[in-house]
């Protein structure tokens, strides 16, 4: 008993500290994101008549409204020790949030894109990003449905708990994936070749994946708790 106890303590020491490192990066991320779009891309609103001003609450929101906020639900589930209700409902929580903003984000691009007379989802990074989006939407409706809903099979949710866990991975690294081609799409759009504005967006494409890799193997620690 005490070396099993040993083993799960170690595993909690590990987790916490790479849950700390992910929030690191992750607020890294989100101040990288807002020197760029307010200091050298001219700020964010949506209802602005600049289309460019619209543009920039795309990238914001798509980090942090739905990248970071679908990593504090990963990691609030699997480190935050609480009861097993208290952790559904921190998770379902953080998840619905980066549902509601990567929808306003999603319509901050198309927006843009209509003010501009540019043809939506014909590029890899739209693609990628629209496949993982819509992949999320089933994936908070089958979380939702079979994890939280009252009255629902103890077996089903045993035998659906490991696929709804390599599907919130899966789709981590989609959206980091699709964060880190959108960052690349607009370098090569802008022009930016060895400017500080390339380079910070760099930096915030190093922090973003970061970030992600650190959220996953958090949560693979957790496991073992």
């Amino acid at each position: 008993m005490y070396a099993m106890d040993t083993f799960q303590y170690k595993y909690q020491r590990a987790a916490t500290r790479v849950t700390i490192l992910a929030h690191l990066f992750g607020v890294l991320a989100i101040v990288l994101m807002l020197v760029w779009l307010l200091h050298y891309r001219g700020g964010l609103d949506l209802d602005s008549d600049n289309p460019y001003l619209i543009f920039n609450v795309h990238p914001f929101l798509m980090f942090f409204g739905f990248i970071f906020m679908a990593g504090q639900a990963m990691m609030a589930y699997k480190t935050v020790r609480a009861g097993r209700t208290e952790q559904k409902l921190a998770h379902a929580f953080f998840h619905s949030v980066a549902l509601c903003l990567g929808i306003v984000g999603l319509h901050a691009v198309f927006k843009f894109h209509d003010k501009r007379n540019i043809s939506n989802l014909d590029s890899l990074h739209s693609w990628i990003g629209i496949t993982t989006f819509s992949l999320f939407c089933l994936q908070w409706l089958f979380g939702i449905t079979v994890f939280l809903f009252p009255g629902g099979s103890d077996y089903a949710r045993t035998r659906a708990s490991p696929w709804h866990v390599s599907g919130g991975r899966a789709l981590l690294y989609m959206a980091i994936c699709t964060a880190l081609t959108g960052l690349m799409e607009k370098v090569t759009f802008l022009g930016l070749q060895h400017q500080r504005e390339a380079r910070l967006i760099n930096f915030l494409g190093f922090a973003i994946l970061i970030f992600g890799i650190t959220v996953d193997i958090s949560v693979v620690l957790s496991r073992y708790i």
